[in-house]
């Protein structure tokens, strides 16, 4: 069988099975099989498979054609133009997500500037946590876009800590993350960071769980059925961890610090009403590419 014919069968099982975006999720797999791009097997056509590809390409069908997502198939997903790992344990990396990187550093260079900085920071004396860190995506993306910056990334699941230090390790920033296994930031003081530094943040950012469980039916089977529920369902509304996890930030950030907070669809109006005046002041909202409220922001006075 070559790469023609084994990717239009691989298409057509997918399309029969009603799995979303189908096409691509063939590509993807017969990529992974074969460790080539996009450009290599289109060039490629003719190219013959061995036995041992047909197989491996056909079982990853199968697997993706029975509910499991891709990026669990092939162990990666993209996000910030970076690769990372992904596994059961973690939720994957969405792409409205890298909304919350763009507006955390949107809102620091306004800060560098109100200060009297160069508005282009590498981070120097920044100190940053992330929330619910997951495989680590966000404190990731962030370390890269200001090299100088400490960061701390917590999680309650150690499983998915360790999958975020992997990440951490790929992209070589491992030394400027600290890993932390607690709720929230309930463990902070037990963190270098608040050893080496001062122990007030200058930017909390946070992508926590947002679904409700009484929406679990109406999600993907790919995602109610392999991800894991401790990063999907935030309570019976999905609102549950917002006010203890904007409780926590006004304590830990300094005075001008920012919070920054993806918001699920319909969160908008329940979160934006814990953000209290007297604590919290410039409190924005970016919508996503689709038009929905996405991201939270605000500033601790």
């Amino acid at each position: 069988m070559d790469i023609r014919a084994a990717l239009k069968q691989g298409i057509a099982l997918l399309r029969d099975a009603q799995v979303p975006s189908y096409t691509l999720a063939a590509e993807l797999l017969l990529l992974h099989v074969l460790g080539r791009n996009r450009t290599w097997i289109y060039s490629h056509p003719e190219e013959q498979l061995s036995a041992s590809d047909i197989e491996r390409y056909s079982a990853l069908i199968c697997s993706r054609a029975a509910g499991e997502p891709t990026q669990h198939l092939t162990g990666k997903q993209e996000f910030w133009g970076l690769e990372f790992e992904v596994t059961s344990d973690v939720l994957i990396p969405r792409p409205e997500t890298e909304h919350v990187i763009e507006v955390a550093l949107d809102r620091l260079a306004v800060h560098e500037v109100r200060v009297g900085h160069p508005q282009k920071t590498d981070g120097s004396g920044l100190r940053i946590a992330d929330i619910g860190t997951g495989s680590g995506c966000i404190a990731i993306a962030l370390a890269k876009e200001l090299p100088a910056a400490a960061l701390v990334a917590t999680d309650i699941s150690s499983a998915a800590l360790t999958v975020a230090r992997r990440n951490a390790e790929r992209h070589g920033v491992a030394n400027r993350i600290d890993f932390l296994e607690c709720n929230l930031l309930s463990g902070l003081s037990d963190s270098p960071l608040a050893t080496r530094h001062s122990p007030l943040l200058d930017l909390v950012v946070s992508n926590p769980p947002y679904i409700g469980r009484r929406e679990a039916t109406s999600l993907m089977r790919e995602v109610r059925e392999h991800e894991p529920e401790v990063a999907l369902y935030g309570g019976e509304e999905g609102y549950q961890l917002y006010p203890e996890l904007i409780a926590q930030a006004a304590k830990h950030l300094k005075p001008s610090g920012i919070l920054v907070l993806e918001l699920g669809h319909n969160s908008l109006p329940a979160v934006q009403l814990l953000l209290d005046s007297s604590i919290w002041t410039s409190v924005g909202v970016t919508n996503d590419l689709a038009g929905i409220p996405r991201v939270l922001a605000a500033e601790r006075l």
